[in-house]
């Protein structure tokens, strides 16, 4: 006996049965409108996480002007909250992108620690979303489509309804005599996923009736496939993940030589795996960009930059800088009350550990020629030890550095700089974190 459509969906939505809250994102479409009904016909029967719906403006288009009062009306009669999101569409090359980029604002705005936010997306657009990206010239991971599941910034993402083909979800809405909104756009074959749908998929179908159905198939495959590139990937990493000579610098980084070692299709796919929290990843021909790194000698410190940030080489060890990182006031900064931290203007803080010095104290950052007293070595030149150190060429610039008048006391944070000359007290400097440094 084929599972009824409520049948389907409870098994796609087990595992976040104890999720604190789901949040259906409601358009008003024929998917969000068949979506909303099941769930909240659902609530009535089963035990579920609480249920509210969130409708977003993205203010595109003035026939959208009409649709919040639509879903209001859907919801209330459901019984089911609803929050209203108006949110600004970027300006950019692709409006479809710079949409779905607001979309996933809101979503990450509503969504709490372990709730979950359910989209309608079905079978039908699984299949568009291969075919658009295999026009693209996509790799592995965009050909396998839309996940049923993706983390959000403290929640979940869910699509229950990528099984379920779109014929099945119109029948549903008639018998149920649910009233949808059609968005106008989505006749625009303007638009690249429209032209798809209306002008090249019939022509597929009469030729090849069940080609959404294998396309999606085609889209779990790859998934898989990209689950298992995934592993080997997690596997080439554990090497490379060797702790970092900075701990206090939370900034991720890689040893190189164990990817060295490697294919360079395996590295690709490792830093590929890696980079994929940090970073927008590169197309095919940017990773020449790898290559020019990964190759240049030891001394060189080269950077390839990636759109939100880029990965710098310091000897044997790659570092990740996101962009806003170089993003702080490199201006002198007096510290009053240094029995207290110091907050350095985007960029971390500074702290005394032990017997704090006597005199007026002044944070300053590099202009080079700078001589520290080293206990035990007497006077040595700054630039000299930080070489020593190893610490990354892209972090000197940033190191506050401690002075009395024009004298300087200390360095922070590296051993055999950070101590004052009786050995009485230390400095400290924690810089703003990974998660500070991302947008």
């Amino acid at each position: 006996m084929k599972p009824t459509l409520t049948a389907k969906l409870l098994q796609t939505l087990g595992p976040w049965r104890n999720a604190p809250a789901w949040h259906i994102a409601f358009s008003g479409g024929l998917d969000s409108s068949v979506l909303l009904h099941l769930l909240a016909s659902l609530a009535k029967t089963e035990t579920l996480p609480t249920l509210s719906a969130v409708h977003i403006h993205h203010g595109l288009q003035v026939a959208a002007d009409a649709w919040p009062s639509h879903c209001q009306a859907v919801c209330d009669s459901l019984s089911v909250p609803l929050r209203i999101m108006r949110v600004q569409v970027q300006s950019g090359a692709s409006l479809e992108r710079a949409a779905r980029d607001a979309r996933y604002w809101a979503f990450n705005e509503v969504t709490g620690a372990g709730d979950v936010m359910l989209t309608g997306q079905h079978r039908d657009d699984q299949a568009e979303t291969l075919l658009f990206r295999l026009l693209r010239g996509a790799g592995v991971r965009g050909l396998a489509a839309m996940p049923v599941y993706r983390p959000l910034v403290a929640g979940h993402l869910v699509r229950p309804l990528l099984d379920i083909a779109r014929a099945e979800l119109e029948t549903y809405a008639h018998e149920h005599q649910l009233k949808w909104i059609e968005d106008p756009s989505n006749a625009d074959p303007r638009f690249s996923r429209n032209y798809l749908r209306h002008r090249v998929f019939p022509a597929l179908q009469e030729r090849w009736p069940q080609v959404v159905a294998s396309l999606a198939r085609t889209a779990d495959h790859l998934c898989e496939a990209q689950g298992l590139l995934d592993e080997l990937a997690e596997m080439d990493l554990q090497a490379a993940d060797r702790p970092a000579p900075f701990p206090w610098l939370c900034l991720s980084s890689l040893a190189l030589a164990p990817l060295r070692e490697l294919s360079d299709a395996r590295q690709r796919n490792a830093l590929r795996h890696w980079l994929t929290p940090l970073t927008r990843l590169p197309d095919s021909d940017h990773w020449a960009g790898w290559l020019s790194l990964r190759d240049a000698k030891g001394d060189a410190q080269p950077q390839w930059r990636l759109a939100d940030g880029a990965l710098h080489r310091c000897g044997e060890r790659i570092w990740w800088l996101p962009a806003t990182w170089s993003e702080f006031s490199d201006a002198s900064v007096s510290w009053p009350h240094p029995q207290n931290p110091l907050e350095l203007p985007g960029n971390g803080q500074l702290k005394f550990i032990g017997k704090v010095p006597e005199g007026p104290l002044v944070v300053r950052y590099r202009q080079g020629g700078e001589i520290v007293e080293v206990p035990g070595r007497g006077r040595r030149d700054l630039k000299r030890l930080l070489n020593e150190s190893g610490l990354p060429g892209v972090v000197r610039g940033r190191l506050p550095l401690l002075y009395q008048g024009e004298q300087l006391l200390g360095v922070p944070s590296l051993p055999g700089l950070w101590r004052g000359p009786s050995g009485d007290w230390q400095l400290h400097w924690m810089p703003q974190t990974c998660d500070q440094g991302l947008s």
